[in-house]
């Protein structure tokens, strides 16, 4: 099954684990999720949706720039390496923008320099492909819980 494939072993564990938490309390937080690979962006998508939140997907920058629905979302996951515009060209134009949503960077490259470009661009979390669905979910809770906070 591709979908197994895209993220790790533990993928598996959170589809199918007897308790799959629900951090969203009611609320159904919407993220957004950019990334060029359809599987990587279905396998994302569906570990999200399990979990209680909402998403909006989008296969290229462009395409997020011109339909995402950033008033409401609660977060970005962003693939590092896309197409045309970086993750992190991305983050630093939304920036620029004046859009301050917390992001998520997910890469198949380990690079130590993207990663350093990544964290400086002020993201939350930076997960290395394949990641357990676990750390993604960890992410997105703690995003919440710092906006709870404010």
């Amino acid at each position: 099954m591709k979908i197994l494939n895209v993220l790790s072993p533990e993928f598996t564990h959170a589809l199918t684990g007897p308790a799959m938490r629900s951090s969203t309390m009611g609320t159904r937080h919407l993220v957004i999720v950019v990334d060029d690979d359809p599987g990587i962006l279905r396998a994302v998508q569906r570990v999200l949706q399990i979990h209680g939140f909402e998403t909006e997907v989008f296969s290229s920058a462009e395409g997020f720039l011109e339909g995402a629905r950033l008033g409401d979302a609660t977060c970005l996951v962003l693939d590092v390496h896309l197409q045309h515009m970086s993750g992190i060209e991305l983050r630093r134009q939304l920036t620029r923008s004046g859009h301050s949503l917390p992001v998520i960077f997910i890469t198949a490259v380990e690079s130590e320099a993207t990663r350093k470009a990544a964290l400086e661009s002020g993201c939350v979390a930076y997960l290395h492909k394949p990641f357990p669905s676990d750390r993604l979910i960890e992410a997105v809770e703690t995003i919440i819980e710092k906006g709870r906070g404010r």
